[in-house]
């Protein structure tokens, strides 16, 4: 099931929102825009890489800490952006204490498969307490949904290569013992709400049509 504009998804363990701006369905799979919104103490779940997806996040309001192939970049002004190419390591924290952060992100490359992986599977499994204390999936789901999704996201805690092998060897238990790779319940789950775009700020709307641009060019 596709994801429309202004629908928003929860994830309770990360502390964070999403709303969805641009659905990658509008774009050929090939580009999705979402609102990020950062709670206090709000991170994303677990250090990892996006093999063939570059992210790009714009701050509106607040900040963020990013963490980028071993440095730290820290976003603090309205516009300010950071790009994270295909292949890098990375995570980013809510840097306040104060106040929700907020920065439109975008992806670009398979960011249907993208949707799938983050909205549908991943913050459903952290609604229904079913993730870590880092929002990353248990032993056996981990095998069988990172195995699905390796195209999409891979955590850096361990060696591709060993969790290859790992996945491998655990996901035909996972399946016996009846966990699935794409949940259809949570294919199915509606979003926590709708909602209305917020008005963007012109300097973050101008980056994001210079993004959209540049992405129309790769194409």
């Amino acid at each position: 099931m596709s994801v429309r504009p202004g629908e928003v998804y929860y994830n309770p363990r990360c502390r964070e929102k999403i709303v969805i701006r641009t659905p990658a369905a509008h774009t050929g799979g090939g580009r999705a825009v979402m609102d990020l919104y950062v709670e206090p103490g709000g991170f994303a779940a677990g250090y990892h890489v996006h093999p063939y997806s570059q992210e790009i996040f714009t701050l509106v309001r607040g900040s963020l800490r990013v963490h980028l192939g071993g440095r730290e970049v820290v976003l603090s002004e309205v516009g300010q952006t950071v790009t994270v190419p295909a292949g890098t390591v990375h995570r980013w924290f809510g840097n306040t204490d104060e106040e929700t952060s907020f920065a439109v992100v975008q992806l670009v490359n398979r960011a249907d498969r993208f949707e799938q992986l983050i909205l549908r599977q991943l913050f459903g499994l952290a609604q229904d307490g079913k993730t870590d204390a880092e929002g990353r999936p248990g032993l056996l789901q981990h095998a069988v949904t990172m195995r699905e999704f390796a195209d999409v996201l891979r955590f850096t805690d361990r060696p591709w290569p060993l969790q290859r092998l790992m996945n491998g060897a655990l996901a035909p238990l996972a399946r016996l013992l009846g966990y699935q790779a794409c949940n259809p319940e949570y294919l199915k789950r509606g979003p926590s709400e709708t909602a209305e775009l917020e008005e963007l700020p012109a300097v973050v709307a101008a980056r994001l049509g210079a993004a959209q641009g540049g992405a129309d060019d790769r194409a």
